[in-house]
């Protein structure tokens, strides 16, 4: 499955700011029916070289790059995703594919050869760059998101907190596996939408001072 490029939006905003954000956000905007009260956890594994192409390009700012990793959703094995996210001047898509635990398990072990003849090519593509490429498991980063569905201009609004980094540990499927804080906490407000942002959501998302644009990947990489 893949989604068309659309329009995004990423920053650091303080606590307050959440949630002024969160009250205006619950007036107009529907929750997502995937959350459990309103949220839901994530954890994802990140894929980079051991040259950390992935990450210098993103510090470096490329206008076009590409990344892959693996999550998950509230703890649940059954439901795994391998995602790519590609950016295009500023504009980004996401192609997925189902990923069993079985898999996740033999991809995060090398064993790879089998995904040489998957259906799915972004398996197959994913293949490819491991073997080529030398992609490999990198980061395990996890959090809590909070998101707002608009119908309107088709918006998604989240907000990210409790950000947190497994360090060296690629252990995708242990959910006891130990991770820490990334420093000062973060909130990160993230705002997607197709042809146009309407006005109603732009004013409501506004926040007094504002951070730079922020990479979850970028902060728990800082602890290798």
């Amino acid at each position: 499955m893949r989604e068309d490029f659309r329009h995004e939006i990423k920053h650091e905003i303080t606590r307050i700011d959440m949630l002024t954000i969160r009250q205006r956000m619950r007036a107009v905007a529907e929750p997502d029916p995937h959350t459990v009260d309103g949220k839901y956890f994530i954890r994802s594994l990140y894929f980079d070289t051991p040259f950390d192409t992935a990450l210098r390009e993103k510090i470096d700012g490329a206008a076009v790059r590409q990344k892959y990793r693996i999550r998950s959703y509230n703890m649940d094995n059954s439901f795994i995703r391998l995602e790519k996210k590609s950016k295009w001047n500023g504009l980004g898509t996401k192609d997925q594919a189902k990923l069993s635990a079985e898999q996740t398990a033999a991809i995060i072990a090398g064993d790879i050869e089998w995904m040489a003849d998957d259906e799915h090519w972004l398996l197959r593509e994913l293949y490819t760059r491991m073997k080529s490429g030398l992609l490999e498991p990198k980061v395990l980063v996890d959090y809590t998101r909070e998101p707002f569905i608009y119908r309107p201009g088709n918006v998604r609004v989240t907000l990210d907190y409790d950000i947190r980094t497994g360090l060296k540990s690629t252990d995708f499927l242990d959910y006891g596996a130990p991770t820490i804080p990334v420093k000062d906490s973060p909130v990160i407000l993230e705002v997607k939408w197709d042809e146009y942002l309407p006005a109603l959501i732009r004013d409501m998302v506004q926040v007094e001072k504002r951070q730079g644009a922020y990479s979850k990947y970028c902060a728990c990489r800082m602890y290798d």
